[in-house]
């Protein structure tokens, strides 16, 4: 087994593979950058060693800097976790080429799946079946108005190159589609440095389930249930759970194994995830496959007993698989929130700062991945995600309720977080029911925002006796004052919500 493991991330990420590490008895080094000296996963770390200014181009996206700590530190290999370079085929090759084992997949693999139009037309070999679109990008516009035309719009155009929902544009009717070819190759160009695109047919009220896969360098793979990523804002996953409501026997195992042939297509090792839109009928079509540890990784942890983490690690060593496919169960249900350092009630905007006071959540079947600390201040310069609160049940809805409880439970204070925005979904009948599709939370934040009764005087109003509130506050006792204002604080976020 690996000796000493570089830990190639920040925050919570990279607090979860340091204790992965700790349980194998492996040591850990971490790298930070100026904004992350004296960061959670810097302190748990056994060495810690900096790598530049705050800004990630400056620090965690450079190559050469993290490759230099690890052969400093002698380093056996090193984890990427997920964003920064985990899917970056030059990344995993630099290791490669420095004697340092990279834990995740090939270089190939990963520049093979790195590609939609690559990935689609691999997949499309081994038979699963793909969205109505193009298997090869958009050469101009003309080409694009022809292929809109035959498979009917509306219609999705895509960055070959893109993800985390950049690069995508919606088009409704030909009168859009010049315009939506202009800005989607030049965000594009710009997010990945490539303008190729491709169109899809637009998928009407989908839903977006996943697949975790794991295989190992000597041909075994096995898939791990699904994730249930429908509950989405602005394309980003805001909420995920497995297994997934609409899931049944003969659903997963198809599923399961298609996503095994995308594995095979990608000559695919280590953990990975195959995800997949759902229409109403529950016809699944493919849509990509991100070579990586997920965000949401632990919801299927809670499921299935499973911990990815150390079966990544296992199988970078050159290990075999444990289980075979008949060895996977799944119990009970798991839901997950991420908690961010954000204003719900001000468009969702960062909220950087120090914390003043934290107090996460406990008791049966509760689960904080952290990454931070009472007196830490979260810095501007990354996603502000602060944690990821996982709550497991042996139904869903003994999930969904433990969830609120932990939710009011959790205590932030000195930043806006979007705490209360989940206790609001977790209200809604039509989540408890799981009758929702992508553009669920859209369009309830739409809905909510066009009832709300509330004009420019009166929130002019409602700001003016929240300063008058706070001024007399300001006059109270100490610790009567604190009180007040947290109580303020919660309350009144929660009423602004409503509205």
């Amino acid at each position: 087994m690996f000796k000493k493991i570089l830990v190639a991330n920040r925050g919570e990420i990279a607090v979860r593979v340091i204790r992965a590490c700790r349980d194998l008895g492996i040591r850990t080094v971490a790298v930070y950058s100026e904004a992350d000296f004296g960061a959670l996963h810097v302190r748990m770390a056994n060495e810690a060693y900096p790598i530049g200014s705050s800004p990630a181009r400056e620090s965690y996206l450079v190559i050469e800097k993290i490759l230099d700590v690890a052969k400093r530190a002698h380093a056996d290999a090193v984890h990427p976790g997920y964003g920064f370079l985990a899917e970056n085929a030059l990344f995993a090759k630099a290791c490669e080429e420095a004697g340092i084992t990279f834990v995740g997949p090939s270089p190939a693999s990963i520049a093979l799946m790195g590609s939609k139009v690559e990935a689609r037309r691999a997949a499309a070999r081994y038979g699963v079946e793909m969205v109505p679109g193009t298997l090869d990008p958009i050469t101009s516009d003309a080409e694009a108005r022809a292929t809109a035309a035959s498979i009917g719009y509306p219609i999705m155009l895509k960055a070959s190159g893109g993800g985390g929902g950049k690069g995508l544009r919606f088009v409704r009717s030909q009168d859009e589609l010049e315009s939506a070819l202009r800005n989607t190759r030049s965000e594009a160009l710009a997010a990945f440095g490539d303008d190729a695109i491709y169109i899809e047919k637009f998928v009407e009220r989908p839903r977006h389930v996943e697949i975790q896969v794991l295989a190992d360098r000597h041909g075994a793979a096995i898939y791990a249930g699904e994730r249930e990523c429908t509950i989405q804002r602005r394309h980003q996953k805001v909420i995920e759970e497995c297994p997934s409501p609409i899931m049944d026997a003969d659903l997963r195992r198809r599923m399961g194994e298609a996503a095994l042939n995308v594995v095979k297509a990608a000559q695919y090792y280590n953990a990975g995830t195959v995800e997949f839109l759902v229409d109403r009928s529950r016809r699944f079509y493919f849509l990509e496959m991100n070579t990586r540890l997920q965000v949401e990784h632990p919801v299927t942890e809670m499921v299935t007993g499973l911990d990815l983490v150390k079966d990544q690690i296992r199988i970078a060593n050159g290990e075999k698989l444990a289980l075979r496919q008949e060895d996977i169960t799944m119990r009970g249900s798991a839901i997950e929130c991420r908690i961010y350092a954000e204003d719900p009630s001000d468009n969702f905007f960062p909220s950087p700062g120090k914390i003043t006071a934290l107090r996460a959540p406990a008791g049966p079947g509760i689960r904080d991945d952290g990454g931070v600390y009472e007196g830490w201040t979260v810095p501007i310069h990354y996603d502000p995600l602060i944690s990821k609160l996982v709550a497991w049940g042996a139904t869903r809805n003994e999930a969904i309720d433990r969830m609120k409880r932990a939710l009011g439970e959790y205590r932030v204070e000195g930043i806006k977080t979007n705490i209360s925005f989940f206790l609001e979904i977790l209200n809604l009948p039509d989540f408890r029911t799981g009758d929702f599709d992508t553009g669920f939370i859209d369009g309830w934040l739409q809905s909510r925002t066009a009832e709300s009764p509330l004009s420019n005087l009166n929130r002019d109003l409602a700001a003016l006796a929240a300063a008058v509130f706070h001024s007399e506050i300001s006059a109270a006792p100490l610790e009567t004052s604190k009180q007040t204002q947290s109580l303020w604080k919660m309350d009144g976020r929660r009423r602004a919500m409503r509205t």
